[in-house]
């Protein structure tokens, strides 16, 4: 597995194949740095600057002039920033940052803040972010969505002539928390509580709140990482019980495993029906809550 990540290894510093370039060259970075091997840490410092490079600027440089401003997406032809490609690449960049030592005179480090921005600019939070789509509904606000201007949940039924408002949905509330931490934001932010809110109002291990069943091993694994870095036991709900939730996610993973031992969603967006993937995320959630316990 490793020699395959290193025989993708660009010279421009990203670890790919054929597309996704943010996308794989972060996951390929997660790979490496749990190898603690030090002969890769060359391939994982140019991978560093690889993302790093792939942050958006859109028309003035250094100016917030653009709502993709701040983020990473996929490269080549689609071009913007999405919360998806985004929290990844955080994910990656803050882990390398923590377990490599800096080098003298080097410097090349993601605009956090930027970042921070156009995450917020994903975020149902009407008093900070001000765009037009921002919905007011109580079961959106705190919520995320996919970029700016996009939702997969859809949006909400709207008078004539007034703007869409855009549905928060569970994977990308969770990737939006996730960016928070990575950013090392103070947990009393009023858009790291909003998000919290909105989890905790939303819980759930039969869906992924907003999609059903599409992309529900993604929202598996996506959850157990936001809340385990939250150092969160129970969730509170808003009818006043807690929920153990590492009970609950592992015990539906247990019911959902096939019998090869293998996990697959029915529900085949985002490739959900390949085995390979499917079963992957599954023991990343399940390790996730094993280290927890």
């Amino acid at each position: 597995g490793f020699a395959f990540i290193l025989a993708n290894a660009r010279s421009d510093g990203g670890l790919y194949g054929r597309g996704l370039a943010s996308y794989n060259t972060s996951i390929c970075m997660m790979a490496l740095l749990q190898a603690k091997e030090p002969k890769y840490e060359p391939i994982i410092r140019k991978a560093r600057n690889f993302l790093v490079n792939q942050q958006s600027d859109f028309d003035k440089r250094g100016e917030a002039d653009n709502v993709f401003d701040g983020g990473i997406g996929y490269g080549a032809r689609w071009a913007h920033s999405d919360l998806s490609n985004t929290h990844l690449a955080m994910e990656a960049l803050f882990y390398s940052k923590k377990m490599l030592a800096p080098r003298e005179g080097e410097d090349f480090e993601l605009d956090w803040e930027a970042a921070i921005n156009f995450v917020g600019r994903c975020q149902n939070l009407p008093k900070n972010n001000k765009q037009e789509w921002v919905s007011e509904h109580p079961d959106d606000r705190g919520g995320f969505i996919y970029f700016p201007g996009s939702s997969m949940a859809g949006e909400r039924e709207s008078a004539k002539n007034e703007p869409k408002q855009l549905r928060s949905y569970g994977s990308m509330s969770y990737a939006g928390l996730l960016s928070f931490i990575y950013a090392e934001m103070k947990p009393d932010d009023k858009r790291v509580q909003a998000a919290r809110e909105w989890i905790n109002a939303h819980y759930s291990v039969k869906e992924n709140p907003g999609m059903g069943e599409q992309g529900l091993y993604y929202y598996y694994h996506t959850m157990a990482k936001a809340l385990d870095l939250s150092g969160v036991k129970l969730v509170e709900k808003v009818d006043g019980t807690k929920a153990n939730w590492r009970r609950d996610l592992a015990m539906k993973l247990f019911d959902l495993q096939q019998a090869d031992g293998s996990w697959v969603n029915e529900n085949g967006r985002w490739w959900e029906r390949d085995p390979v993937l499917v079963t992957a995320y599954a023991l990343l959630t399940l390790e996730r809550i094993y280290y927890g316990l």
